[in-house]
């Protein structure tokens, strides 16, 4: 804390603020907040703190999306400031933000792209490329790709990243890779077949996990009794791994040494450095000698077993790009009004990608003289579940490359998928991907290069059940994550980034109903109170219905509004209402400074399901955004004030729930049946207020010495 900030708060007045709530008829809580030097939580501004991302998209969607009627709508909702998110990063493809630039292989078309720098015609969209020696048969985005470990043809490969071989990483640490197969059930194992590519492993072992399933907390990799290699020649190899055949149902091919050759013919050093497989097989050998494989083999992520592995080369080829997977292009983000003129944050790929072309792109951006807020480092590297160790080598090849281009502008990320992202098949003590990636930057001495740290939260995995009792839960489940990522040693001093939020990654009901509202208000509430700097909202265009994942999560979507049949914006929708209460009522629009200040719900016997968030605006007022969380019973609350003696001048009170609200659930049919702005009055003291459930009410009450 600087001493400046000390100073502010010491300034602030002494009030104090009480609310009596509780179901009519029932004692009244206390919502007490405490606006003394020793209640102050933290300061924003929320044409920095409030913001929205936009995403990849499939064909033809970033064209439905950016019309003027979409973006005019998308900006009503007063959340200003934009971040871009990347998609090809999920989904194992290099981005090509331009098609402009050079390949190492250019006479073929291929090999390592770097887009150019150079100013043209402006970029209106851009694709992903698949990565033709991907290793993993599943991905976080569209997910129709396959690995090329177990896709049956000998003429395709996998290849590791050569980024992570010290010839680059500069690191004396080695950066082990790995192969890691999932048979559909245990089965008796006692013989691994590999056929090598160029570079093949000189050493390596062999293994199998020993816990009940993948992120069992006594689970072991154990080497098979012959299955430690020190002398690798590469070619196609069947080795017996054991005596008698041993049942597991995880495997791994641990690679410590690489062979450093390459195909006749190559002339990139790329080419040589790091590990190549065409075909692995895991099964029995039989009494004659024959090899009896278990794993599936098929090029389809549905058809063969399941393969992952550590880090997958980004060398692709011109036919590989992906109709399929569009992300807007970066001058048409810039220039279509999305940013609002404000520095944007934005990223640049790192798994699937490369430093040069990183670099590229913060040269490309600054010729054309975009605001940038932030640079992100990747997205999500920790939901590709490969070594944080491997992702923090590159991460810091990645910032040397745009230093070159850009000494000023904060680079950070990870943009982590959860704070709280445990890794599977490792042991209990390994288990944090986060704690490896900032031990990995403090033991290179390198931890000032993070700075900015950036994560997602969607706190649900489903929106099945009870959803008001996961609206209560949420609170002390952030609380958790902060406080995990503080002990794991994320600095303080740098900010920190909720770099999308929401319900879930996956749809549901919920989404379009009066929990998106409160659930939306209490995660930026909560953030902001605790010291984070800015939290952006996902879903920032308009939708459909979907349910993808569970029946019983019915039918929504991340959205402010219905599109129509041509994908423009239609009825606004509970987030529409709830981001508008935030960014123009709870809190003055623009860039003056806000205070956040304590605030302690007393009097409440069970759930939690009254919160409350409080902001000494720049024109004097105070601002009190108040959930009731329950979906059945009402509150009542009596506001006061807590601290040296004021006394309160009229106030404005404004209520959004279900008096303005209802959803008709009809399948992809669904649509609102009640669909009305908040409610608005002006009162000359606040008493008794009355919360209906499932409501979000903020009162902003003059303070008078």
């Amino acid at each position: 804390m600087t001493a400046r900030l000390r100073r502010l708060r010491s300034l602030a007045p002494c009030f104090a603020l009480a609310l009596a709530a509780g179901a009519a008829g029932a004692a009244p809580l206390t919502v007490q907040v405490d606006l003394t030097p020793a209640g102050a939580r933290g300061r924003l501004r929320p044409d920095v703190a409030l913001g929205a991302g936009i995403d990849g998209a499939q064909r033809g969607e970033i064209d439905r999306l950016f019309t003027a009627r979409n973006i005019a709508a998308m900006r009503s909702l007063g959340l200003r400031p934009a971040t871009y998110r990347l998609r090809t990063e999920l989904g194992v493809e290099a981005w090509h933000w331009t098609e402009q630039g050079t390949w190492s292989d250019a006479v073929h078309a291929q090999g390592y792209w770097t887009g150019s720098d150079r100013l043209g015609p402006p970029i209106r969209l851009s694709w992903g490329y698949q990565l033709p020696r991907r290793g993993d048969t599943l991905d976080n985005a569209n997910n129709t790709g396959w690995s090329r470990l177990t896709d049956g043809d000998l003429a395709t490969f996998w290849k590791s990243n050569p980024y992570l071989d010290r010839r680059f990483t500069h690191d004396a640490r080695p950066h082990p890779q790995w192969i890691e197969l999932r048979l559909d059930a245990p089965a008796a194992i006692d013989a691994v077949q590999i056929a090598w590519a160029d570079p093949y492993a000189t050493a390596y072992e062999v293994q199998y996990w020993t816990g009940q399933d993948d992120y069992d907390d006594e689970g072991r990799w154990r080497t098979f009794p012959r299955g430690a290699v020190r002398a690798g020649r590469g070619g196609t190899e069947t080795r017996r791994l054991a005596a008698q055949p041993i049942r597991v149902q995880y495997l791994r091919i641990l690679m410590t040494a690489a062979s450093r050759t390459a195909p006749a013919g190559s002339t990139d050093i790329r080419d040589r450095l790091g590990y190549a497989v065409r075909e692995v097989g895991f099964g029995v050998l039989g009494a004659d000698g024959a090899f009896h494989d278990r794993l599936r083999h098929a090029a389809s992520h549905g058809g063969q077993s399941v393969t992952h592995v550590s880090s997958t080369d980004p060398w692709h080829r011109a036919l590989d790009r992906d109709p399929d997977l569009e992300q807007v292009g970066v001058d048409r983000f810039f220039t279509s009004g999305i940013t609002n003129g404000l520095p944007a944050m934005i990223p640049v790929g790192v798994l699937s990608d490369t430093p040069d072309d990183a670099a590229a792109l913060v040269g490309y951006l600054k010729r054309r003289g975009y605001p940038l807020a932030r640079i992100e480092l990747g997205e999500e590297p920790d939901g590709q579940y490969g070594e944080p160790a491997d992702y923090g080598a590159l991460y810091l090849e990645t910032a040397a490359a745009i230093r070159r281009v850009d000494r000023r502008t904060p680079l950070g990320g990870p943009s982590m998928q959860s704070a709280a992202t445990e890794l599977p098949l490792v042991e209990a003590a390994r288990k944090s991907w986060n704690g490896g990636f900032i031990g990995y930057l403090k033991a290179r001495g390198r931890l000032a290069a993070l700075q900015f740290f950036s994560f997602e939260h969607y706190p649900f995995d489903d929106i099945c059940g009870d959803i008001h009792a996961r609206l209560v839960a949420e609170d002390p489940l952030l609380a958790s994550m902060l406080a995990r990522l503080a002990k794991e040693g994320v600095p303080r001093a740098i900010p920190w980034v909720i770099s999308e939020y929401g319900f879930s990654a996956f749809s549901g009901q919920a989404m379009v109903e009066l929990p998106s509202a409160l659930l939306q208000a209490d995660i930026v509430g909560h953030f902001l109170s605790a010291g984070g700097r800015a939290a952006y909202m996902f879903g920032y265009g308009p939708n459909v219905p979907i349910n993808q994942h569970l029946p019983c999560a019915g039918y929504g979507n991340m959205t402010p509004f219905l599109a129509d049949a041509q994908g423009q914006a239609g009825a606004p929708l509970p987030v529409f209402f709830a981001s508008r209460l935030l960014s123009r009522t709870w809190l003055q629009p623009g860039h003056g400074l806000h205070r956040l200040y304590a605030t302690q719900v007393l009097g409440q016997s069970g759930p939690a399901w009254v919160v409350a968030y409080a902001v000494r605006r720049p024109d004097g007022r105070l601002a009190v955004l108040i959930l009731n969380r329950s979906g059945r019973e009402p509150a009542s609350v009596r506001l006061a004030i807590k601290g040296a003696a004021a006394r309160r001048g009229p106030a404005e009170v404004w209520r959004y729930g279900p008096a303005q609200y209802r959803w008709l659930a009809d399948g992809p049919r669904g649509h609102p049946v009640r669909d009305l702005p908040p409610q608005h009055s002006r009162v000359r003291a606040i008493g008794k207020l009355v919360l209906p459930p499932d409501s979000l009410t903020v009162v902003v009450q003059s303070l008078r010495r």
